[in-house]
């Protein structure tokens, strides 16, 4: 198991990681030219942010997206943690692999070597399961509530 920054020639296999994604998400949809568009553009922008991916055999099996921005309640960056997904078929393995976890883990990591002060992240409301899985990694509920307005 490798863990690495993304580079353009994985797109495809991201695209894939996000369908599945976005097929159990409630807000979202999958768009594969959007989806291509989003992801050249946080590849080539990395003072935007960064696409981490697990890697398996060299295979990308797993994915997670940090978005960077600045809270001027901390006084400095903080990251949106965003499309964190693990292939259907590497989800639970048994030779005691926890993809998801390790990415997690290195995610955390490599943003706290990039300076940022906070990681958020957001879950669809009925899904229990990362709810769980995301604390046990730290992660606590917010008082704050998400609301949100397309603008396309």
């Amino acid at each position: 198991m490798t863990i690495t920054l993304a580079t353009e020639a994985d797109i495809p296999a991201l695209c894939s990681l996000l369908e599945a994604l976005f097929a159990q998400e409630v807000e979202f949809k999958p768009d594969i030219d959007a989806q291509q568009r989003g992801l050249k553009m946080l590849i080539a922008s990395p003072q935007v942010g960064a696409i981490l991916v697990n890697r398996r055999q060299g295979k990308v099996v797993a994915m997670v997206s940090l978005l960077y921005s600045v809270s001027t309640a901390l006084g400095g960056r903080v990251c949106t943690l965003e499309d964190m997904v693990v292939a259907p078929e590497y989800r639970r393995l048994d030779d005691g692999s926890h993809i998801g976890t390790a990415l997690l883990t290195h995610a955390i990591h490599y943003a706290r070597e990039q300076g940022v002060l906070r990681v958020t992240l957001l879950t669809d409301d009925d899904n229990h399961a990362a709810q769980r899985f995301y604390q046990r990694q730290g992660f606590a509920f917010s008082t704050m509530q998400v609301m949100r307005k397309g603008l396309v």
